[in-house]
C-alpha cells in the first residue's frame, strides 16, 4: 500500500507540473508587476442611515480602477481609500460614491 501512495503521488506531482508548463505559468514565466506607492484618502460621507449604505459605498468606490482597498466605517460616517495615484485621483473615487447616492468629498491625504 505504502508503495501504490508513493507512485500515486509521483504520478501527481509529475501531471500538476506538466499543467504548469501547458499553461505557461510557471513561476519565472511571470511577469513583475511594478512597484507603485499607494497613496490613502479620508472620505467624509454623507447619507450613511442604515447596516446596507456602508457596502455600496465600498462596492462604488472599489469599482473605480486603480482602487485596492476601501474601508467604511459606518459610525464615523468616513471611507478610507488606498489607491494607485497613476491610475486614479481622490475626486474619480468621491465621484463614484457620490453617483451611487452617497456624497463624498476628500478629507485627509496622509
Amino acid at each position: 500500500m505504502k508503495r501504490t501512495l508513493m507512485v500515486a503521488l509521483a504520478v501527481l506531482a509529475l501531471a500538476g507540473g506538466g499543467v504548469v508548463l501547458a499553461l505557461g505559468i510557471a513561476g519565472e514565466d511571470r511577469p513583475v508587476a511594478a512597484s507603485t506607492a499607494q497613496a490613502h484618502t479620508t472620505f467624509a460621507i454623507e447619507n450613511m442611515t442604515c447596516a446596507m449604505c456602508p457596502i455600496t459605498v465600498k462596492k462604488a468606490m472599489e469599482g473605480v480602477a486603480g482602487v485596492s482597498e476601501v474601508n467604511v466605517d459606518f459610525a464615523a460616517k468616513t471611507a478610507r481609500a488606498a489607491y494607485d495615484p497613476a491610475r486614479t485621483n481622490p475626486a474619480a473615487i468621491a465621484a463614484a460614491s457620490t453617483n451611487a447616492g452617497y456624497p463624498a468629498r476628500a478629507t485627509a491625504r496622509p
